[in-house]
C-alpha cells in the first residue's frame, strides 16, 4: 500500500538521491491546495500521463515512481507517506477516471494493486 500511496502522490515528490532516502525538499507542499484546484491537479495528472508539461517536482515524481512502487516506498519520509495517503484517498474517491488511467499506465498487470490491497483496506482505502 505504501508504494501504491506514493503512486498517487502527485505532489509528494522527492528528488531521488544515491542515498537510501528521497529528498525531503517537497515535504511541506500544500497538498490540499493542489487537490482543491482543478488546474493544479490536472497539471500534475497530465505530467504523469505524458500529456502535458511537467514542473521540476512533477518530473521527479515521474522518475522515481517506478522505484517507489517496486520498493514499497522504502525511501519515502513519513511526511511523504502521509501526503501520499491523502492523495490516494482523494483520487480514488473524487477522481475515479484519473485513478483508472494511472493504474493502467503504472500498474497494467495489477501487480501493485494486488500486492497492497489488504494493506489499503486496513487503512480504509478500497483499491
Amino acid at each position: 500500500m505504501k508504494s501504491l500511496v506514493l503512486f498517487c502522490a502527485l505532489i509528494v515528490v522527492a528528488l531521488a538521491r544515491p542515498q537510501d532516502k528521497y529528498t525531503t525538499k517537497y515535504d511541506n507542499i500544500d497538498i490540499e491546495e493542489i487537490l482543491n484546484s482543478e488546474r493544479l491537479f490536472n497539471n500534475y495528472f497530465k505530467c504523469l500521463m505524458d500529456k502535458g508539461r511537467c514542473t521540476p517536482d512533477g518530473s521527479e515524481l515521474k522518475r522515481i515512481l517506478p522505484d517507489a512502487l517496486e520498493s514499497n516506498c522504502a525511501k519515502c519520509s513519513d511526511a511523504q507517506r502521509r501526503g501520499a495517503e491523502r492523495v490516494l484517498r482523494f483520487v480514488i474517491d473524487k477522481k475515479p477516471d484519473q485513478w483508472k488511467q494511472l493504474q493502467e499506465k503504472y500498474d497494467p498487470q495489477n501487480v501493485y494493486v494486488t500486492q497492497y490491497r489488504e494493506q489499503a483496506r486496513s487503512m480504509g482505502i478500497n483499491i
